[in-house]
């Protein structure tokens, strides 16, 4: 999942993505009263071993994420930095007692990727319902979306992309298991 993932983000944003080595469980922000993992910690985490020659650095795992004002978080991002960390707990079909879809996984999985990774690149939620931007509070908003940008998002994420190349030399991105 991880490679297609990787291969997703490098046809979309024309960057290399590497797969890193896995890492264990972020027992480290577990929180025992909601059962769930703050992903906060997690990218706060994430910020503290990122690459210093990437655009990107993603975390991807399957333990329930929430903010402290949120049930559930299917992504967390650092607003025009470098970390994210996307879920795939509540992507799951059977998390809704559906049966086990690896195709309809990997797609919520790579829309949820791309989201986050144009937030890394200062982008905003967008009103097209359809775009990758459009926030997903239920997972009927993910299903909706496309795995990719509506035109003005694209400009902006292509723009951006190219800035953060050509000013800064990021080499690509990264997704860690």
């Amino acid at each position: 999942m991880l490679d297609r993932i990787a291969r997703h983000i490098e046809m979309r944003c024309s960057v290399a993505c590497r797969v890193s080595a896995k890492t264990d469980i972020p027992e480290y922000a577990y929180d025992e009263r909601r059962c769930q993992y703050n992903s906060t910690t997690i990218l706060k985490h994430l910020i503290g071993c990122c690459p210093d020659d990437v655009l990107g650095y993603l975390g991807v795992t399957h333990v329930d994420l929430f903010v402290p004002i949120l049930k559930y978080v299917f992504g967390l991002a650092e607003m025009e930095g470098r970390c994210a960390v996307i879920s795939m707990c509540r992507l799951r079909p059977e998390f809704y007692d559906r049966s086990p879809d690896l195709n309809l996984l990997e797609e919520r999985v790579k829309k949820t990727a791309l989201h986050e990774l144009g937030h890394l690149l200062g982008l905003t939620h967008c009103k097209n319902r359809r775009c990758v931007m459009y926030s997903s509070v239920r997972i009927e908003d993910t299903d909706i979306k496309r795995a990719d940008f509506c035109p003005t998002c694209s400009e902006l994420f292509t723009w951006r992309v190219d800035t953060c190349v050509t000013v800064h030399g990021f080499k690509g991105s990264e997704v860690q298991g």
